[in-house]
């Protein structure tokens, strides 16, 4: 069985961040980071080249696929800074009307300005998400 292309690695966060051209950019990194930290309780964790995740759960498909991956994370894309919502979106409509200016793909966020949401609700998304993922990681896929 193929192993991911994206794994967790000890690469600094900190000199990843600073990498960011975009200075505003950076400033929103910065600002997601220490909401993620404070939700999760756990420390940032490179992913990839250019992810920046959070605790991890353990996941298990019928097909016998199983792995580990991030309960959250972000990526600062040049397009837009990606925020991971592992839960995806359906069951956080509620909040998704509240959230602001944003994009979605199945478990992706988008979001090209940090100011464009409201904060309060994308941090009570992020707790939902992470809440659940703690308690009922994916089994099928």
């Amino acid at each position: 069985m193929a192993e991911p292309k994206t794994k967790r690695h000890d690469g600094d966060v900190d000199v990843f961040i600073d990498s960011v051209a975009d200075e505003k950019r950076r400033e929103d990194c910065r600002t997601v980071a220490k909401i993620m930290q404070e939700i999760t309780g756990e420390p940032p964790v490179m992913w990839g080249p250019s992810i920046i995740g959070y605790g991890t759960y353990h996941y298990v498909y019928a097909s016998g696929r199983e792995g580990d991956w991030m309960l959250t994370g972000f990526s600062p894309r040049k397009q837009s800074l990606t925020l991971y919502i592992m839960t995806g979106f359906p069951r956080h409509e509620e909040l998704m009307e509240k959230l602001g200016k944003y994009t979605t793909g199945k478990s992706c966020l988008y979001i090209k300005k940090l100011e464009d949401v409201h904060l309060p609700t994308l941090k009570k998304l992020i707790k939902q998400s992470v809440a659940h993922m703690k308690k009922k990681p994916p089994t099928s896929c």
